[in-house]
């Protein structure tokens, strides 16, 4: 997903943050990740080694997956269809300014 989807959209010269999770690991991704970002990989047990859910580096983890839950059970979730519809929803109402909002208050902490 990452060779195929992801990494072709990045600019030159970006650091990639790795979350740590353990399929994230493995000598095959880490091999991806150390030939396609030298030098400029965040992870585990990257060279650039981070503390798993550092704050000033993941606001996602800390802002955006509280407001989704928040915001997607706000009402009964009648069915599995029900609940993709939500997430759907409340996703489309997070805009560019409201998370450039979001990283720029958490600098600041």
């Amino acid at each position: 997903m990452l060779q195929l989807y992801v990494v072709p959209q990045f600019p030159d010269g970006v650091i990639f943050q790795q979350d740590g999770a353990p399929p994230h690991c493995g000598n095959i991704v880490r091999e991806f990740l150390d030939s396609t970002f030298p030098q400029r990989w965040i992870g585990r047990v990257a060279v650039m080694a981070w503390p798993p859910r550092f704050p000033d580096i993941t606001p996602l983890d800390f802002y955006l997956w509280g407001y989704v839950k928040q915001h997607v059970h706000s009402e009964r979730i009648n069915g599995i269809n029900h609940l993709k519809l939500r997430i759907t929803d409340v996703i489309h109402f997070v805009t560019p300014d409201v998370l450039t909002r979001v990283w720029e208050d958490w600098t600041i902490v």
